[in-house]
């Protein structure tokens, strides 16, 4: 009818997605170790997005574990930063689109989103220890030395930052429904890069979760010599 306002229904995905935001800010806001935090929380795909400042990195460290006990949440994309500081953030294999306009995007192709072009096969022109946070997504799956760049995502990761990984579920279509990807992805692939052996440099697990078609990993570079736990491992992996 003419003037008549047409309201869309939420998918089942967004309210999935509302419900977990809800959830999590009453979690922070009940508790009273992070209810004075001024934070920004919103969840997509099951992915939760939190940023703000933190007193120090006790807080950072206690906050990001925090957010990680959310059930339904498959991974934490935070950009909690210490007072003053301009997080560093870099996005490998970005193509068209950057998950954060303001990271540095890396890619083998000139793109207008790409600020480095390079080789992803090998050493990449980035310093040691220059970003808070790395974003892999839907990129490990092409390429070829897997050791080689998860090296280099260890140099370049500050001790303090993170690894944001997505790649495709190989049980899913989408696993082998682009020529491009050269290997196949699971949650447990990433157990391997938590123990220490030839050609790997460790990575402690902030979390791992699958879905239907999609591993999501967080990590975090191990450089202080103190080993992953076994109950780390077995908190994500088993």
């Amino acid at each position: 009818m003419a003037g008549m306002t047409l309201t869309r229904t939420p998918t089942w995905g967004e309210l999935r997605d509302d419900a977990l935001a809800m959830a999590l800010q009453e979690r922070l806001s009940h508790d009273q170790r992070t209810a004075h935090l001024a934070l920004e929380v919103r969840v997509d795909g099951g992915v939760a997005h939190v940023s703000g400042t933190v007193a120090d990195e006790t807080e950072r460290r206690f906050l990001r574990g925090l957010l990680r006990q959310q059930g339904g949440i498959f991974a934490v994309w935070d950009q909690l930063a210490l007072p003053g500081q301009t997080l560093a953030i870099a996005d490998i294999g970005c193509g068209g689109q950057k998950q954060v306009p303001e990271a540095t995007g890396v890619d083998c192709v000139p793109l207008p989103s790409v600020d480095v072009v390079a080789d992803l096969e090998g050493q990449l022109p980035l310093a040691d220890d220059a970003f808070d946070h790395v974003f892999a997504v839907h990129v490990l799956e092409h390429i070829a030395d897997l050791l080689g760049l998860m090296r280099e995502l260890h140099r370049i990761t500050r001790s303090t930052g993170v690894l944001h990984i997505l790649t495709p579920n190989w049980r899913h279509i989408n696993a082998v429904a682009d020529p491009t990807h050269i290997r196949f992805m699971d949650v447990q692939t990433f157990k391997a890069f938590c123990q220490p052996k030839p050609g790997i440099l460790p990575w402690r697990p902030l979390m791992a979760s699958t879905t239907e078609d999609t591993i999501f990993a967080d990590m975090q570079p191990v450089k202080d010599g103190n080993a992953v736990s076994r109950s780390e491992i077995a908190r994500w992996f088993y």
